[in-house]
């Protein structure tokens, strides 16, 4: 019973199979919107395809977009060529893109917008990095075809407007797909040669994809790059490339390159005429204004008078030394005083007669010290004294001395009055010379009163 029940991956190969065999699915054309695009570290683009009612996945391999001239984005309408699989591990069917276009918009023109806008965020057209074009060149590189008529052009036209240039070719290919590779090459051999005043880079009038190899980035970056500064000449005069906004200057056409590249030498020989005419005007009125300067002093009273005018100057000289010997006896005289008053001053100042001063004036110190020291010893000496009087009245050795004792009881205290002590006791009596031990007979207590 089980034999009639399918796997899921049977099922999904055989799905997978009829509908590879269809041949209706094998080259579908179609347009729609791309949504959720994503670019895969390995190079393959995953992303949907969609129109107001349906959607379907889509895979287009790195195989195949290596060829794209523009970069998908979301939300750009296409036209696509591929065919319909089956993705077997998820069972979902989806869109294989083998050819992708711009629906309303070439391919190449959305290239060339895309990379205009790249390289217009990164600085590349910025003025400021534009390079000026030398006017008298002494050697030219041309990079173009050696067999187109863009090369003719160039080289008839510098020969004829500038023959002394030196002028080398660097031939290139200016169309296919190698072109782009060719075309920066030789920008770079030409830096590295460090001959050329100046490179003209160009070629004929084509289509965009004639004309493509100077729309790719590598060519701009070399461009931008070079040392050396670059005329980019083309097709004709209403074709424009990604090398014209990139170049140091942009001309019309090969041959208005060359004029650009190059002065003329009519207009050189023009220049020099007149340039003779103004020098041979200006030597003539330098010579007429010195020669009328001459006049002048030839009839100056110096050179015709030259005698009385060397008295007038001795005079005018001996004057003038009497002005100076006064000034210079009057500097001596003043700098002579303020030397005495700085000798003044600094004797004044002197280390020694400010030591001498010192001097006495710690003697004198040293007097009035003394002297005050005396004094003070002599006030305390009076004043010590008279407190040794005191002390000497209230010693009660002075005042046993004068008749009076000192009575103690038998432990040693002081008798101050007669309650301390009863008949019979022993007592001790201190007098200035001696101590007399008693027995108490008898107490009488005195009555103030």
């Amino acid at each position: 019973m089980t034999e009639k029940y399918l796997t899921v991956t049977a099922l999904t190969k055989y799905i997978k199979r009829k509908m590879d065999m269809d041949p209706h699915l094998r080259n579908i054309w179609l347009k729609g919107e791309i949504s959720n695009f994503k670019l895969h570290s390995r190079g393959h683009m995953y992303l949907t395809i969609k129109d107001d009612g349906a959607r379907i996945n889509a895979v287009m391999f790195a195989g195949n977009n290596r060829s794209l001239k523009f970069k998908p984005e979301d939300g750009m309408k296409v036209l696509i060529r591929g065919e319909i699989s089956v993705f077997e591990a998820t069972g979902q069917y989806q869109l294989y893109i083998q050819q992708m276009e711009p629906d309303g918009i070439g391919s190449l023109y959305l290239a060339f917008e895309q990379l205009k806008e790249k390289l217009r965020k990164q600085g590349y057209f910025d003025q400021q990095y534009k390079k000026s074009i030398p006017q008298m060149p002494n050697h030219i590189g041309v990079i173009t075809s050696p067999t187109g008529a863009a090369v003719r052009d160039i080289i008839t036209t510098i020969k004829r407007r500038y023959p002394v240039v030196q002028v080398t070719v660097l031939p290139v290919l200016v169309q296919g797909m190698n072109a782009a590779s060719s075309i920066s090459k030789a920008i770079k051999k030409a830096n590295e040669m460090e001959l050329f005043d100046c490179i003209i880079l160009g070629r004929g009038g084509g289509s965009i994809e004639e004309l493509w190899g100077f729309n790719e980035e590598v060519v701009a970056e070399a461009i931008f790059k070079s040392k050396i500064p670059i005329i980019s000449a083309v097709g004709h005069e209403t074709d424009t490339t990604i090398s014209d906004y990139v170049a140091d200057l942009r001309a019309p056409t090969p041959t208005g390159a060359a004029e650009l590249a190059v002065p003329s030498q009519y207009e050189l020989l023009g220049k020099i005429l007149k340039m003779k005419q103004s020098l041979n005007s200006l030597i003539s009125i330098t010579i007429k204004h010195h020669r009328g300067n001459l006049e002048r002093m030839s009839n100056a009273y110096a050179f015709r008078y030259p005698e009385q005018l060397i008295r007038q100057k001795e005079q005018e000289l001996d004057k003038a030394k009497e002005r100076m010997d006064r000034a210079f006896q009057l500097i001596v005289h003043t700098s002579s005083q303020r030397l005495s008053n700085g000798k003044t001053r600094l004797l004044t100042q002197h280390p020694k007669r400010r030591l001498d001063i010192a001097t006495k004036t710690l003697q004198q110190l040293v007097k009035q010290n003394n002297q005050l020291m005396k004094q003070y010893v002599e006030m305390q000496s009076i004043q010590l004294n008279r407190s040794m009087d005191k002390l000497t009245l209230l010693n009660p050795l002075e005042i046993m001395k004068r008749g009076f004792a000192i009575p103690y009881t038998q432990a040693g205290n002081i008798i101050k009055t007669s309650t301390q002590i009863k008949q019979k006791d022993h007592i001790r009596i201190n007098f200035h010379d001696g101590i007399v031990n008693c027995e108490v007979l008898d107490i009488k207590e005195i009555n103030d009163g």
